[in-house]
């Protein structure tokens, strides 16, 4: 059910040693995990890493061939209790999620394996959301892993690097007993490399052998008086093996000539970035061959002390490029620089941005400045030191994020919107998923969001007396937490709440993945629970379900009564429909082959008549389908523009059931399209364009003799 097959680049998993693999960052991910006998995998989708789950799930064969256990985990927190497996055993696990709020989800776990240790190799795998593309709070996976003492790793956007981090990541943490986090950003994820493949390992020791022969070692427990053991340990031997482990494989890598009196120290992750600054400076080319001397951090945390001193050894600056901020990497840099007796100035945020994604125009202007200060002998073209022109993006009228078209969770706040004219706004509590974007206009629903399934544990502070807040979840966040931190939590208090559960049969906004709710079958999976199930089964007497957001009506009459009936404690409103853009992925290709075939096919589209509409937009305000737009009256005597619907209309009918629901206007008509009609609907349809040419032809006539 994933937005994405993968079964056809899974065969390439199955390259051997010395063979080319060409791919994406995902695959390469997964083929470096096979190359360094993981024994277990497990994690939890979010961008910009879902499709590595979904990866893992279609090479499941594969998997299981090589005596790989993997697990769709139910949240980040699952995930990252798997980990205990390498507590205790010589046992290479590794677990993914979306950072940082997958970290912040799995931190108790988390903070217990860093303080106990591992034997076996772990590596925890985080797609690290920071910037433009991001949709979370802007925080970093860095403050993390120094506040647990986990090693973190960000490589170089470059499959061989990537794939070379992923192994060395495994022998760092056997190396220090410490677990190693590898961050990789939207770009790493989705580039296309290659890089010389070594043959798939099964792991010396799987899962079920480990089972077999139970160990357990009371100092690695996070209990009294081993857990104060645990700090010394982590200062005392784990620091000094980490250190000594990426210093002496030379992890971190430098480009550039040897030596120079300014240079650049860059996180792994920004160095292509880097280097398309340079190359629009003069300074490098599309290969790399920098002018100035760079220090790629492919180690984030710890810094190497040798190394740092080394390479600022003889500088009078050095440039640090370090996203976000606090400035972690600056500040260390200045007491390593500093206890190593050099007067080399450290540069950061003084001429960088203190925030926001470092792309290759923020780092050329920050660049450009921090060369005129320290190098002004060195003159660059004129072309790159006049700003930029404005680009036809800038030109652009902004647009917010919406539903996508025909998405079964617009009728939802439609609905909403009706019912709230009708009784009076109420508090609404989002969570995370698609629901969010009701937050922006048309609807401007949506008062708070908390985190992923807590959107009725975010409401349950408000009991006012003559209303009713309104919590909304997804299916995938009602498993993922909501069911006990929302629906668990409104039980025990009696909360007098309403809960809307967006029921799209498998996870939706994280890439269609499946879940316990999901109605696909599924062979290695256990899904068709149904989620009304769950919810009577802890305790909510109040449940009504609808299997079609677009019907309205019901929508608006089941959201009025939750809001209204005298009946006390939580209700819940399951509300079911598949997610428009995932249905169209998998049909469209289907109609596609079959009108190619040459067989018949029968689409709905709406439209709008331009001689009824009266151009007053209600529809498109309790609507915001990006397929019904305006465009100009064609009536004279009329200014207003008139609604129209667009050729992306995928038929979902909402835009009609608004007009009826809220009595806006009949305007609105459904056609069906028929591609490769029989020969009674093409003789049918030349009779009816011949009587409605006739009848045009005697109105214009009378239209014509009543204007004289």
């Amino acid at each position: 059910m994933a937005e994405r097959s993968f079964k056809s680049e899974v065969l390439k998993l199955t390259a051997s040693e010395g063979e080319t693999f060409r791919g994406e960052g995902i695959l390469a991910v997964t083929k470096a995990l096979l190359q360094s006998g993981v024994a277990y995998v497990g994690g939890y989708q979010g961008s910009p890493i879902s499709h590595l789950m979904d990866v893992f799930a279609d090479a499941n064969d594969l998997l299981e061939s090589l005596g790989v256990h993997f697990e769709a985990s139910a949240s980040e927190a699952t995930a990252a209790a798997m980990l205990a497996a390498s507590v205790n055993y010589p046992l290479r696990g590794a677990v993914a999620w979306k950072s940082v709020v997958g970290t912040n989800v799995a931190s108790d776990a988390l903070s217990n394996v860093a303080s106990g240790g591992v034997k076996g190799g772990a590596l925890i795998i985080v797609g690290e959301d920071y910037g433009e593309g991001s949709s979370i709070m802007q925080e970093r996976t860095h403050a993390f892993a120094m506040k647990s003492q986990m090693w973190l790793l960000d490589p170089r956007p470059n499959l061989p690097s990537i794939v070379d981090m992923v192994e060395k990541g495994f022998e760092l943490s056997e190396a220090s007993n410490t677990p190693v986090m590898l961050e990789l950003r939207v770009r790493s994820c989705h580039m296309t490399g290659e890089f010389t493949a070594r043959d798939n390992r099964r792991p010396p020791l799987t899962v079920s052998e480990a089972a077999a022969a139970p160990t357990r070692d009371l100092n690695r427990i996070v209990l009294p008086p081993a857990n104060f053991l645990h700090e010394v340990e982590k200062i005392e031997k784990r620091w000094p093996a980490g250190i000594a482990f990426v210093r002496d494989n030379h992890l971190n890598e430098l480009f550039g000539p040897e030596e120079g009196d300014i240079g650049v120290i860059v996180q792994g992750g920004l160095y292509n970035n880097l280097n398309r600054a340079q190359e629009l400076l003069g300074l490098s080319n599309a290969y790399g061959d920098s002018e100035l001397p760079i220090y790629c951090l492919n180690v984030a945390y710890p810094l190497i002390p040798e190394e740092v001193v080394a390479f600022c050894r003889g500088k009078k600056a050095v440039l640090v490029l370090e996203e976000g901020q606090p400035e972690f990497i600056e500040h260390e840099l200045n007491t390593l620089v500093r206890r190593g007796d050099l007067q080399t100035r450290i540069v950061g945020k003084g001429v960088m941005p203190r925030a926001g994604e470092y792309t290759s125009d923020v780092i050329r202007k920050g660049l450009m400045k921090f060369l005129e200060e320290w190098r002004p002998s060195r003159a660059l073209p004129q072309s790159v030191q006049t700003p930029l022109d404005p680009t036809t993006a800038s030109q652009i009228p902004a647009r917010p994020a919406g539903f996508c078209t025909g998405c079964p969770e617009r009728p939802i706040f439609t609905a909403m919107k009706m019912v709230e004219r009708e009784i009076g706004p109420t508090h609404v509590s989002a969570d995370i998923g698609c629901h969010l974007f009701s937050i922006l206009p048309p609807f401007n629903i949506g008062n708070t969001t908390m985190g992923y399934g807590l959107g009725g544990a975010g409401a349950s502070a408000f009991k006012p007396k003559d209303r009713r807040a309104i919590a909304v979840m997804g299916d995938g966040g009602f498993w993922h937490n909501g069911l006990t931190s929302g629906i668990g939590n409104a039980v025990f208090n009696k909360d007098d709440s309403v809960t809307l559960i967006v029921d799209n049969g498998y996870s939706a906004a994280t890439g269609g993945q499946d879940i316990l709710s999901s109605r696909a079958d599924n062979r290695v999976r256990s899904t068709r629970n149904p989620i009304e199930k769950a919810v009577r089964g802890i305790g909510v007497d109040w449940v009504r379900s609808i299997n079609r957001t677009y019907d309205l009506r019901k929508m608006r009459d089941a959201l009025k009564e939750a809001l209204t009936t005298k009946e006390a404690g939580p209700k819940v409103i399951i509300a079911q429909s598949e997610c428009m853009l995932n249905k169209q992925r998998r049909e469209k290709p289907l109609v596609r082959a079959a009108i190619k075939q040459g067989r018949r096919v029968v689409r709905e589209r709406f439209g709008i008549d331009p001689d009824t509409c009266t151009g007053d937009h209600s529809c498109i305000r309790l609507s915001g389908c990006p397929s019904l737009s305006i465009k100009p009256n064609p009536d004279p005597l009329r200014q207003d523009p008139i609604a129209h619907v667009d050729n992306s209309c995928v038929g979902c009918g909402l835009c009609g059931e608004v007009s009826h629901a809220a009595v806006l206007c009949p305007s609105f008509y459904r056609a069906d399209i028929v591609s490769n009609p029989g020969a009674w609907e093409r003789f049918a349809s030349h009779i009816r364009q011949a009587v409605i040419g006739f009848l045009q032809t005697q109105d214009n006539r009378a239209r014509a003799a009543r204007a004289f």
